[in-house]
């Protein structure tokens, strides 16, 4: 999610389509109740419950931030070139399984995005790109959104691990080593009882929620789906010893897991005071963290496969992230 004033943000199965339920059957009888010397004297005739008509999915606008927008996946598109889009990202995943025209589809998402962008215009490295709201009307009928990792600052918190790991691994060759210098670093003041990486998710989530607000403003009658951060890392620090090796800590590990989940509870939270759906992307990258195989991530890893970004989505963690959007949908 880098921007030219951000740094970048450290902080996205094939596509399953959900089947309309079968039609239930029905029996009613002509006149009176049982027995009544009706019942029965004419045949029971069976009725079809009309099918529900599906909501309207187009439409569509996709905001967000490098999760959303498929920093450096292949093939890169739409302009301005700084924001990074590919048109194998989520959001196209799920507008061509919908069978969405181009003129149905508006993808403006950018790489490095927090939740002022979505009023006001933000600048790349190469190019302005609008503000992502413009794209919304009153004619809108899906909206999907994934944003708030850049607003809390999460880009910050996994730099300041790196080089807190850094340093103490330094230390350790003249004293013991810290279980956890990154956790320490960002300890809780003692009066709030929370620690600083959990007072900037909360401040993020009031301003996700006024973002959420406009969306219905702008677009009353469209379906939102807030979608959540895929699985960084795995539950059990100690797999990610052959990628990360010791530089981090498994305490630090365990910390940062911890401050996504913060991050996503804090989403779905929001979400659901919106009245917006929230699609919990952790859940189904469980395995798939940036710990995970080559074959089997869909997150690279600080050192990634040559040409795509660090500690972000590859194509197939946005083909994961796209199926469990499109289940949303169908849902």
């Amino acid at each position: 999610m880098p921007r030219t004033t951000r740094p970048t943000a450290a902080l996205t199965a094939g596509l399953a389509v959900m089947l309309p339920a079968a039609l239930l059957l029905t029996g009613c009888t002509s006149g009176g109740s049982e027995g009544d010397g009706f019942a029965g004297a004419l045949p029971a005739r069976e009725h079809a419950t009309p099918t529900p008509t599906p909501p309207p999915t187009w439409p569509y606008v996709a905001l967000g931030d490098s999760y959303t927008a498929g920093m450096r996946i292949s093939p890169q598109t739409g302009e301005p070139r700084g924001c990074s889009r590919s048109s194998a990202n989520y959001p196209s995943l799920v507008a061509k399984a919908l069978g969405l025209t181009a003129a149905q589809f508006q993808d403006v998402s950018c790489t490095g995005a927090r939740t002022g962008d979505l009023t006001a215009a933000q600048r790349t490295a190469d190019g302005s790109n609008p503000a992502q709201f413009d794209a919304l009307t009153p004619a809108t009928r899906l909206v999907t959104l994934g944003i708030g990792g850049n607003d809390a600052g999460f880009v910050d918190v996994v730099t300041e691990c790196a080089k807190d790991n850094l340093v103490d691994v330094v230390k350790g060759l003249v004293g013991g080593r810290s279980a956890s210098p990154c956790r320490d670093h960002f300890a809780s003041d003692g009066a709030s009882g929370t620690d600083e990486v959990q007072r900037k998710v909360e401040a993020a989530g009031d301003r996700v929620g006024q973002a959420l607000q406009e969306v219905k403003r702008r677009s009353p009658q469209a379906r939102v789906l807030v979608v959540g951060y895929p699985s960084l890392l795995p539950a059990d620090p100690a797999l990610c010893k052959p990628v990360l090796g010791g530089t981090v800590t498994p305490g630090d590990l365990g910390f940062l897991l911890e401050k996504e989940q913060q991050l996503n509870a804090m989403l779905k939270k929001r979400a659901e005071a919106a009245g917006a759906v929230f699609v919990d992307a952790a859940a189904p990258s469980a395995g798939h963290d940036m710990c995970a195989g080559e074959e089997a991530r869909w997150i690279e890893p600080p050192f990634p496969a040559e040409g795509l970004a660090p500690v972000h989505p590859n194509a197939k963690g946005q083909e994961g992230v796209a199926a469990v959007v499109l289940k949303a949908v169908k849902g």
